[in-house]
């Protein structure tokens, strides 16, 4: 396999209960850290506090036994004494006078205490006055040094400290207890959080099975949102008005193309018999003549359908494309009647403008969609009746309405005028220049100018097409 191939092979994403499992567990630990970190600065600073009581209670201690008359003879002829009294086998205690050396020093570990000022005597000893150092091998060291004046009027110094090495082994302990706390915590709560998870998303795993088995066949089958969750009810109620939409629209493609095969094949069956017909025999010139103009209307319907179906295809993206311009109503109503007059008169009907005004849209476009409904008119309206084109301005744009006298339209039927190949009166459209497609394409021509197109059709038969033109601050962005 190339490097092209490899590069274009879809990378499999982490599914959403891994990801949300491990996201929970990573907020977990970092919880549980956090909790960790805090017992163990809260225990270490608690045994620093302990160690420093202790250190300044011990040096207190012999400082008031100093005090009270206490011979220092005796303490220097018993150093072993005090090694016992420390505990620590490394703690240090030691006695010096002012100027003088050492009369008393416990010190095993041979540490130098770095030089500290000492409490003056009579001054209590607190917490602030313990020092700290950490020793060669990294033991803490907590250290206090205070001042007594003796009873023949000498001052002694008397300086302990405590090594920290169980508290620090302690702490060390504690240490790798709660890092191995966090390390099971993180696995533990993985572990549940993805089994938590994964059945708290069973309700989508129903709906992805369910949508599954949603195809062509099928598109009536809706998801179920019985026991879904809050969360995904809004979504399988979208999802079910898509499918809605879907099916709607699946059914009128599966009619469309019935129906555009039917209206084809009429034409074609019509051409290919007059072509067997004239094959069957020798004919005149003036009979093959007339074959190929018989030929030439028939060819002359399908084109017209052909430009009315990729019109309709097109609508959709022609938005684009639309040129919008300023119409003066009256004008294009009356340039529609005189182009309609002489069809009109076939039959003895009268055109009629009224009203005027000003709208945005496309000219031709509009033209186009006031042609066919005048079409239409003159077409299925009673012989020797009048069709008035009107135009109503109103505050929120305009009503073009064409209004023909006829017979009434079934209110049932009245929705249907405008799907694709629909005719009321079938047998007025037979073998005519209808293809079925002219009320489709001013629906089209309507979406497009962001308006709408109604009818109504009352008992006496007048039927009244109204379009309606939003005003020029809401028409259609250019």
């Amino acid at each position: 396999m190339s490097d092209r191939q490899l590069t274009h092979l879809p990378t499999r994403a982490m599914s959403l209960t891994l990801r949300a499992t491990l996201l929970f567990a990573l907020i977990a630990s970092m919880v549980v850290s956090a909790v960790g970190f805090y017992l163990y600065y809260s225990m270490d600073k608690e045994l620093v506090r302990r160690a420093d009581y202790q250190v300044s209670g011990r040096v207190q201690y012999f400082r008031h036994l100093l005090a009270n008359e206490f011979p220092l003879s005796q303490l220097s002829r018993n150093p072993g004494l005090f090694e016992n009294m420390l505990g620590n086998e490394r703690d240090i205690l030691t006695f010096r006078l002012s100027g003088e050396k050492l009369l008393i020093n416990v010190n095993p570990s041979r540490l130098a205490l770095p030089p500290v000022a000492a409490v003056p005597d009579g001054q209590p000893l607190t917490l602030n006055t313990v020092h700290h150092l950490t020793a060669a091998d990294g033991t803490p060291v907590r250290f206090a040094r205070a001042a007594v004046q003796i009873q023949d009027g000498r001052t002694v110094e008397i300086t302990g400290a405590h090594f920290m090495t169980e508290e620090s082994r302690l702490l060390q302990t504690f240490r790798w207890e709660i890092i191995g706390a966090v390390l099971f915590a993180y696995l533990l709560i993985a572990a549940l959080g993805y089994l938590v998870i994964r059945r708290g998303l069973r309700p989508l795993r129903n709906m992805a099975h369910e949508a599954a088995q949603i195809h062509p066949a099928s598109l009536s089958t809706r998801l179920s949102s019985e026991n879904a969750p809050q969360e995904l009810q809004q979504l399988i109620y979208s999802f079910n008005d898509m499918l809605d939409r879907l099916a709607e629209g699946y059914q009128r493609l599966t009619q469309f193309s019935a129906d555009l095969a039917h209206e084809i094949r009429t034409p074609v069956g019509a051409l290919m018999g007059h072509c067997q017909v004239a094959l069957y025999q020798p004919r005149t010139v003036e009979e093959y003549e007339t074959l190929l103009a018989n030929n030439i209307e028939e060819l002359e319907r399908i084109s017209r359908m052909v430009e009315n179906i990729l019109f309709l295809a097109r609508a959709s993206d022609a938005r684009s494309v639309l040129t919008i311009t300023s119409i003066d109503v009256s004008s294009e109503i009356t340039r529609i009647q005189e182009y309609f007059e002489g069809l009109a008169e076939e039959r003895e009907m009268t055109l009629h403008g009224q009203g005027e005004g000003t709208l945005h849209a496309d000219a031709i476009l509009f033209q186009r969609a006031l042609s066919n409904l005048v079409a239409n008119a003159v077409r299925y309206g009673r012989e020797g009746s009048a069709i008035v084109l009107r135009a109503e301005p109103h505050a929120k744009g305009m009503n073009i309405r064409v209004i023909s006298q006829g017979e009434p339209v079934p209110p049932e039927k009245l929705g249907k005028l405008f799907d694709r190949f629909y005719r009321a009166d079938a047998s007025r459209s037979e073998g005519g220049s209808s293809s079925g497609l002219g009320l489709s394409i001013v629906q089209a021509i309507m979406a497009l100018h962001q308006g709408s197109v109604s009818v109504t059709s009352s008992a006496q038969g007048e039927t009244c097409f109204t379009l309606y033109f939003p005003a020029s601050d809401r028409k259609l962005s250019q």
